[in-house]
């Protein structure tokens, strides 16, 4: 008797705690993921989704622009994992480079915009609070942690371009 008077108690509390969670998040990150959308999606809206378009193609044209700038827009602007669709606007013997980078700067993007890539937010958070608990300051973690994936994105760009390249010769 005890035995299903405990079951049927901690079967409810399972889902209970289950909806204070969905509470808290919904009341915590959910408005402000809201606010940074309906601003991305305004912005695109003020400049003009034409000249958006223009300016990503440009960017598309360049090596160094292709793995950093092109990948970053193409986040914090659509987040993951609508980001993938910037890669309509690259050369198809590209497209593999283009996406290494993408998916490189998607876990890094997380601690300084977290609305990008919300799904991977606790690799970060994992990271930062050892950082906390040692003492030290997690902005500053969270800008180096940017900073060197722009960095890594560019040369894991370049790498596969030159991959892909030399595979498209032997076929």
């Amino acid at each position: 008797m005890n035995i299903i008077e405990w079951f049927g108690k901690h079967f409810i509390g399972l889902f209970e705690e289950g909806g204070k969670q969905f509470t808290e998040l919904f009341t915590s990150i959910v408005p402000t993921l809201v606010v940074l959308l309906t601003f991305t999606y305004a912005m695109i809206k003020f400049i003009g989704e034409e000249r958006v378009t223009k300016a990503i193609k440009v960017t598309s044209k360049y090596t160094i622009t292709r793995y950093t700038i092109m990948p970053m827009l193409s986040v914090l602007l659509l987040t993951n994992p609508m980001a993938y669709t910037f890669g309509k606007f690259v050369d198809e013997k590209k497209k593999p480079a283009f996406f290494d980078s993408l998916v490189t700067f998607l876990h890094p993007v997380t601690a300084l915009f977290p609305y990008a890539n919300a799904g991977e937010l606790f690799v970060y958070l994992g990271i930062a609070n050892g950082i906390q608990k040692a003492g030290l300051a997690t902005s500053e973690l969270a800008v180096r942690y940017f900073l060197i994936a722009i960095v890594i994105m560019l040369i894991r760009g370049i790498i596969t371009e030159k991959i892909t390249a030399y595979l498209y010769k032997k076929m």
